[in-house]
């Protein structure tokens, strides 16, 4: 039987606790205005579960939420202002920011709304995309540069040409 992964997670202050277990259904970065805006930062580095896979152990009274779409509902501690999660209700998915999973062996597998970036990320991933991209074929192991469709799911991006910021079609996270 395969041992179950479990990881904890906390806000800066440690006011609130998040639990999740089992595997993450997708972890990756996210290079959005809406996501770079949020955390300040200029991508997100996210990691999605299935709702049923997130429990908030301490400090629930304490999350705060905003929902700029019907997406994304982004949660934080009120009392230290720390980003802890963003709830996808459409997808069933949380993502629970991978920088607060203590422990966690965090490996991006994909980058989304990477037409966004401000930030060129030379991983062999996205940037190792690019010749592959060409001639259709997907490099093994490297992350797919995906973008989200009008129907909320994630397609794979495929360019014949160089991403630039503002050239992919997607849906704000």
């Amino acid at each position: 039987m395969k041992a179950k992964k479990e990881f904890t997670g906390r806000c800066f202050c440690g006011a609130v606790e998040v639990h999740v277990s089992g595997e993450p259904a997708a972890m990756g970065l996210c290079h959005c205005s809406s996501c770079r805006e949020w955390s300040a930062g200029p991508v997100n580095a996210f990691t999605l579960w299935p709702t049923r896979a997130v429990t908030v152990t301490r400090g629930a009274e304490q999350l705060r939420s905003y929902a700029k779409t019907p997406r994304s509902e982004r949660q934080w501690c009120a009392a230290c202002g720390g980003h802890v999660m963003t709830a996808h209700p459409e997808w069933g998915l949380i993502d629970v920011y991978a920088a607060i999973l203590q422990g966690f062996p965090f490996e991006p597998q994909l980058h989304v709304n990477y037409g966004e970036t401000v930030l060129r990320v030379r991983d062999g991933s996205a940037e190792a995309e690019r010749p592959a991209e060409r001639d259709g074929r997907h490099r093994p192991g490297a992350p797919r540069v995906m973008a989200a469709t009008d129907g909320g799911a994630l397609q794979p991006v495929r360019r014949s040409r160089r991403h630039s910021p503002g050239d992919t079609p997607t849906q704000r996270l």
